[in-house]
């Protein structure tokens, strides 16, 4: 199951769903049926079956949660090191333009920390992390944004102005609008 911001569930959430399976084996061993079972718990049959098979084969212990997927490979500490070595921007690092793409931020992590990391991983990493994916706006570096606004103010509406007026015409190619 995919979740929005990337990671798994929180500790929460697991606790929570490790209830459910455990209530769920209570009215297993009771002789309830997984329809009811699953209407009761508002969870799918499906999962209820699931349940079922798992707690014939393995009883409780197989219906207790076994904890997060994967762990981050990096601490928050060596995030925040991450993150501090990405503000300095990519010039920093070597790169000549201003774009930290998932290709470099995985070198930078390789070279400083001496994990190797997919580009998969890394975009897990960021969004797990509250990084999201921005296109750069393409402007030059030279761009002077107050000669722009002035443009904008006084010359663009004299262009906009300059236009030909708008006349009904006729939808034929060949016969003009008649009077």
């Amino acid at each position: 199951m995919r979740y929005p911001q990337g990671g798994g569930l929180t500790a929460e959430r697991r606790e929570f769903r490790e209830r459910l399976r455990l209530e769920a084996a209570e009215r297993f061993e009771r002789g309830e049926t997984n329809t009811v079972i699953a209407k009761e718990l508002r969870v799918s049959a499906r999962s209820v079956q699931r349940w079922r098979r798992a707690w014939a084969e393995g009883g409780l212990r197989a219906l207790n949660s076994s904890g997060p997927a994967s762990l981050p490979r990096l601490s928050d500490e060596q995030f925040a090191q991450l993150e501090r070595e990405l503000a300095k921007g990519p010039a920093v690092h070597g790169w000549e333009d201003q774009r930290w793409t998932l290709g470099r931020i995985k070198t930078v992590i390789g070279r400083r920390f001496h994990l190797t990391y997919t580009l998969q991983g890394v975009r897990k990493l960021l969004v797990r992390n509250g990084w999201s994916c921005q296109v750069p706006a393409r402007r030059a570096l030279e761009r002077d944004d107050e000669a722009v606004t002035g443009w904008v103010k006084e010359t663009w509406p004299c262009a906009e102005d300059s236009r030909r007026p708008v006349e009904h015409g006729s939808s034929s190619r060949t016969r003009p609008v008649s009077p």
